[in-house]
């Protein structure tokens, strides 16, 4: 019986797991010939009525290219189920993530070896240049994925790209408060980033980590290991849907993203730690109708520092528990940034962050 079995199991050649939030487990087994799916086995600890829908759900997996896109898969999967199947636990998505995971195309954090670069200072524009530079190498296999911490020694604003320069900041205020503005390459909105007073840090990671995901389940896909670094510190966060990182006391911070067209993946985050309010509202334009959205009086009342929600810890500690945890979630190792990265993003810095031309390119 046992050799039958494994006769069976030899004949494919992927496999791929695929863990629902919240649901079941779901694997792809599949056998591949060239280019196409000759036979596929899905399975796993979901329910499925009628128990024959499995086979509509393999024959419409055997059809495809192995080179078929989620959605692809997605649209295949619904199209060729039977009109009463009913899916418990899973769905076509969930297939289909295990099936490009099986095919090499998506990938779980376990697939990968991490690296932590810890905080060094910087210029503002270097930290910005850094992102775009990491991200590529990182999409051009140069680079393993990377956790970034940002340092740095200027009070800042670093505003989003689709951001307008003059709706966002006030040119006076910043040249009175000596705040250097730059544009990333993210989207998002605009961050007030006095040194010493926030948390952030960036992901550079291959879009296969995030295959087939929507932007707004990628937010707290990508942060949920810094979600338990802050239980660890006492903080109960989650996430405001797209992008707001809060507690029951309010918003502690926000993320922004940005996807190459090379495959690489720009995710980062800031967090308040002990935000200067009335100096955030001098320089920062926060209109009322971005006010408005979130039900909130004043802008004063949407910073939320970590540092009284953690009992006074000082941000070092913060800084360390948050790689200490990434280390223990995924394998990560500690590694110091190259100068050869380093005078890449420099040069970048210099040639696009640090130019008035691309910080006012929505003036």
């Amino acid at each position: 019986m046992s050799s039958s079995v494994n006769s069976k199991q030899s004949e494919f050649t992927h496999h791929g797991e695929y863990k629902v939030p919240g649901g079941k487990l779901v694997v792809a087994d599949l056998a591949v010939a060239g280019d196409r799916i000759e036979r596929a086995m899905i399975n796993g600890d979901f329910f499925l009525e009628p128990d024959e829908a499995l086979a509509d759900i393999n024959g419409a997996i055997e059809r495809l290219d192995a080179r078929a896109s989620h959605s692809s898969i997605v649209e295949a999967v619904e199209a060729g189920l039977r009109e009463d199947a009913v899916m418990f636990g899973f769905d076509a998505h969930a297939v289909a993530t295990a099936v490009r995971r099986a095919l090499g195309h998506a990938t779980t954090w376990a697939d990968h070896d991490w690296e932590v670069l810890e905080p060094v200072a910087y210029p503002i524009s270097w930290n910005t240049a850094l992102d775009e530079v990491l991200t590529r190498q990182v999409a051009a296999g140069k680079r393993k994925p990377t956790l970034r911490l940002w340092e740095w020694n200027e009070p800042a604003v670093v505003i989003g790209s689709f951001q307008s320069l003059g709706n966002e900041v006030d040119a006076a205020a910043a040249e009175k408060h000596d705040v250097t503005v730059v544009r990333r390459i993210s989207g998002g909105g605009a961050m007030f980033m006095e040194s010493g007073n926030c948390v952030t840090y960036s992901l550079t990671v291959p879009a296969t980590l995030v295959d087939g995901m929507s932007f707004a389940d990628s937010y707290p896909f990508l942060d949920a290991w810094v979600m338990e670094a802050l239980r660890e510190l006492g903080v109960e966060a989650h996430y405001v849907p797209l992008n707001d990182i809060a507690t029951d006391q309010g918003k502690i911070g926000g993320a922004a993203q940005k996807r190459l067209a090379g495959g690489g993946l720009l995710h980062h985050v800031t967090m308040s730690y002990d935000i200067d309010a009335d100096k955030m509202m001098d320089v920062l334009r926060i209109g009322r109708e971005k006010i408005s959205d979130k039900g909130i009086a004043s802008a004063k009342k949407r910073v939320d520092p970590l540092k009284r929600q953690t009992g006074n810890t000082p941000r070092q500690e913060i800084l360390e528990v948050m790689m200490s945890t990434f280390e223990r979630k995924y394998g990560a190792r500690r590694v110091q940034l190259d100068e050869a990265t380093l005078a890449e993003a420099r040069k970048l810095a210099e040639q696009k962050f640090q130019d008035p031309e691309w910080t006012a390119r929505l003036p």
